[in-house]
Parts: C-alpha cells; structure tokens; sequence
C-alpha cells in the first residue's frame, strides 16, 4: 500500500473513532465537546467588588484642603458601582469596613473571596510623603499641600492569586484612563520616594508593583488598587471633587471592566447537550463555554 493510500485510511479510522465516541457520549447523556466562538461577557454574572479605601475612624490621608480621604474613596465608589449597574453588571458590591484599620485590611480580602467575585478593585486618593507636604493656610485653619505631582497610579501584587489577570486588568484600566484625558504620575519611581519608592511594571498603563499589600496578596481574584489621582496637589483636589472628574473615572472603569470581561470568558470549547430522551429533547437543548 503506498504512503498516500496508509495516510487515507489513517484517517478514517480517525473519523470513525471520533463518531463512536460523540455517539458513546450523546447516548450516555454526558456533553459532547465542539469547537466555539470566542467567549462574550455576561455582564450580570461576573461580579466585580470595589473596596472603598481606609475607614471612617482612619480615614487615611487628608487633602489640601482638610478632607478625608475616605470621604473622597465613598464617593468615588458610589460613581463607580453606578456606572457598572447601569452597564448591566448587577452584582457590583462595595466593602465598607468599620474599626481597626489594620484588623480591616485582612477582613476586606476575606469578605471578596467569601463573595467569590471575578475582580477587586480598591479604590483610593493619593498623597504623598510627611516630608514632601508644605504648609498654607485655607479658611483660616493651617492645611497641608503638595502641587509637585498629580495623575492616577494602579498597584498589582505578584502575590495576588491570579496576577497575570491583576496585571491584564491593570493594563485596561490604564489605557481607559488615559482615553478621558486622565495621566499616571511617574513619581513612585523617583529617588525622593525613598522607602515608597516601587517599581513601574507598565510604563504605558501606570502600574507599579506593591507586592505586600494585603487586601492585594490575600486575595484569589485578580485584585487591582487605584490611586485616582492625588486629593495632596490643590488643584486635582478640587477636580476630583467634582462629578465630572468621578463620571470619567467611573466610564473609564466600567470599559475596562467590560473589555477584561469579555477576554477572561470562557473561549474555544463549547459544550453541547445532547438529548437524554425525547422528553428531554422536548424542553429545548442549551449551549454554553465552559471555563
């Protein structure tokens, strides 16, 4: 028998098999595999908690002009799961912890692995070090400031449970962030940072690397912590109060989230049911990617 012919029939006894084991599969009522399409995101069923920085009792750094920072993470979030709502993303949750802050740091990843969620994201302002800040007076009462840096900065922990998805994240948000007009500061890379110093990972998105954050490390989804800009600088602060600063963050998140959505579905493998009898043939046959 020539190579050509060898070949031919290797093949068809390749199909046979093939068709014996749908068949074997279809009449055992277990799901047969078929290539699919790529995967589309179910807005409704990934769930995405967004973790409002600090607490009321430490409420974190205070901005130029005296307010807390956690007044300015509640508001930020409150935008941001809004936006993600009316996108269809239903099961968006907030973590607002009370007492301790440090207690609170541990408590906020075991809360968002508890929920089983897709994507954390903390959400914070920015200052800067005791050592940077100035002196003005504001209202009358002696405030603190610093104008020497402003933008976004997003931190990824290689300790995290899923840190290629943290750092994919990470990349998107990024990039939606720029498309509203919005920049990363670069000066967690500069010297005069010292001990909070990090390490830029994306020079292209703003990600920095801060692998000992907790809320980062603890837990098992990609997790991704915001600094939305810095509430330090007098002119950001008043930009990031207003509601058209949090809208473009929050469009900028929701992008993110809905194209991060769509590249971690489910893709190349769909499953098929066969039906199991006429009577199950009659209620109709469902598709679906599986993970």
């Amino acid at each position: 028998m020539s190579l050509r012919l060898r070949l031919l029939a290797f093949t068809s006894r390749l199909g046979a098999v093939a068709v014996a084991a749908t068949c074997l599969v279809a009449g055992s009522g277990a799901p047969a595999l078929a290539e699919g399409k790529s995967g589309t995101c179910v807005p409704a069923a990934f769930r995405v908690v967004l973790d409002v920085g600090h607490t009321a009792d430490s409420p974190g750094a205070f901005s130029a002009r005296g307010v807390t920072e956690y007044s300015f993470n509640m508001q930020l979030a409150d935008a941001i799961r809004q936006t993600l709502l009316d996108a269809g993303f239903e099961q968006t949750s907030k973590i607002v912890i009370t007492g301790p802050a440090r207690r609170g740091l541990f408590e906020r990843a075991t809360r968002a692995n508890g929920a089983h969620a897709d994507l954390l994201i903390a959400i914070h302002h920015d200052s800067v070090p005791d050592y940077l800040l100035e002196n003005w007076q504001y209202e009358g009462k002696k405030q603190q400031y610093s104008d020497r840096f402003s933008g976004f900065s997003i931190f990824v922990s290689n300790a995290n449970g899923d840190r290629s998805g943290s750092f994919a994240f990470g990349h998107l948000l990024g990039v939606e962030l720029q498309k509203q007009g919005l920049h990363y500061t670069p000066h967690y890379t500069l010297p005069l940072m010292k001990r909070y110093r990090h390490e830029l990972l994306d020079a292209e998105a703003g990600i920095y690397r801060y692998d000992h954050l907790v809320v980062l490390r603890q837990t098992r989804m990609p997790a991704v912590l915001l600094e939305a800009g810095s509430i330090a600088n007098r002119q950001e602060e008043l930009e990031l109060a207003t509601t058209e600063r949090r809208l473009a963050i929050a469009k900028a998140v929701t992008a993110a989230v809905g194209e991060f959505c769509t590249n971690r579905a489910p893709t190349g493998v769909q499953e098929v049911k066969a039906p199991a009898s006429d009577h199950a043939a009659s209620r109709g046959r469902k598709a679906f990617v599986s993970h």
